[in-house]
């Protein structure tokens, strides 16, 4: 069977080779469809990502969309699914109580990234408590279940935060308008929020069909858009996650879910972090991966979007390739890519 593997740490490695068909137990699903990230990105470059144990080769993929291929565990054949990526570490308190989005030790495997081959392979046998149901009316949408419970974590944490004191949201800005920045918008759009979205770009229609704002933030200072009671950086802009401390109202929060790794220095204005988050009761923390909670949130969401806004998150993923094409799904920058391993 083909799959898209690598050899972790070594740059440029991806590459699309025969493996064994699915081993170990649970159910047996036919992959769909598999989305590229910024992730899949890093660990091609070589920055990112670990073998299984005992191997050099790692099965890329971990934003799935499948179907299932054999009735059993609650499931039946033709079910389309979607599947959680980060495991349990099975030894700390978060892992224990169903949060390895919060493991306490890092011994977390991930699918696709660390320590578990991922999904992008014609086959592969899961664990039915990590498949996530998803309705067959988000077929062309379902493979935006993984990056949107990232997001639905992240807002989870933000209205948890907020809901420690007395607290009404009201305005959001979100900057980057990559398919994170576009699923945070639809998300915090569906909360109620009024939202101002934030990128180079010099426009967005699926932001502007989500009803929020667009900005072109070279056009000048974010600052000049007021206050805000909810940030979101999904740029992956150290200076950035930086300026959110300064854009938040009273009681403001400020969620990063972008990455930066570049060996740089960036600069916040003393009084901001100095006077202004410790009298304002401002917050900034970091999110990432996803809960089953999350991912429940996260299909629920993509339904009620694509209901309320027809056609304007189909236009997210921009590319749809075979897998071994993957080089220009990697290169891809007009929205999402996927990689389509087998037809429905």
């Amino acid at each position: 069977m083909k799959a898209l593997v690598v050899d972790p740490g070594v740059a440029h490695s991806t590459r699309v080779e025969d493996v064994g068909g699915p081993d170990g137990g649970g159910v047996l699903v036919r992959v769909l469809e598999v989305g590229v990230c910024g992730t899949d990105r890093e660990i091609d470059e070589g920055a990112f990502g670990v073998a299984p144990d005992g191997r050099d080769t790692l099965v890329l993929g971990h934003e799935m969309l499948g179907i299932v291929e054999e009735d059993g565990h609650g499931l039946t054949r033709g079910d389309l699914v979607s599947a959680t990526v980060r495991r349990s570490c099975g030894h700390c308190l978060a892992c224990a109580e169903g949060a390895p989005d919060s493991c306490l030790t890092g011994d977390y495997v991930e699918r696709g990234i660390t320590r578990l081959d991922g999904f992008a392979r014609e086959q592969v046998r899961e664990d039915p408590a990590q498949l996530i149901p998803m309705p067959h009316s988000l077929r062309t949408l379902g493979v935006l279940g993984e990056p949107t419970s990232i997001c639905a974590r992240a807002v989870r944490h933000v209205l948890a935060i907020g809901g420690r004191q007395p607290w009404a949201p009201q305005r959001a800005l979100v900057t980057g308008a990559g398919a994170v920045g576009v699923l945070a918008t639809m998300l915090l759009r569906l909360q109620g929020l009024d939202v101002w979205t934030a990128s180079l770009e010099p426009k967005n229609e699926i932001v502007d069909a989500l009803g929020a704002h667009y900005v072109q933030s070279g056009d000048g200072d974010l600052g000049d858009l007021g206050a805000f009671d909810v940030v979101v950086e999904a740029a992956g802009n150290a200076q950035l996650m930086a300026d959110a401390l300064g854009l938040l109202r009273r009681s403001g929060i400020a969620c990063l879910l972008g990455i930066d790794g570049r060996d740089q220095t960036v600069q916040i204005p003393g009084r901001v972090i100095g006077v202004d988050t410790v009298l304002e009761n401002r917050v900034l923390f970091g999110s990432v991966n996803a809960e089953r909670q999350d991912w429940l949130a996260a299909v629920d969401a993509l339904g009620r979007a694509r209901e309320r806004w027809p056609g304007a998150l189909e236009h997210l993923i921009g590319l749809r390739v075979g897998l071994d094409r993957f080089q220009e799904a990697f290169s891809f920058r007009g929205g999402k890519a996927t990689l389509v391993i087998s037809d429905a």
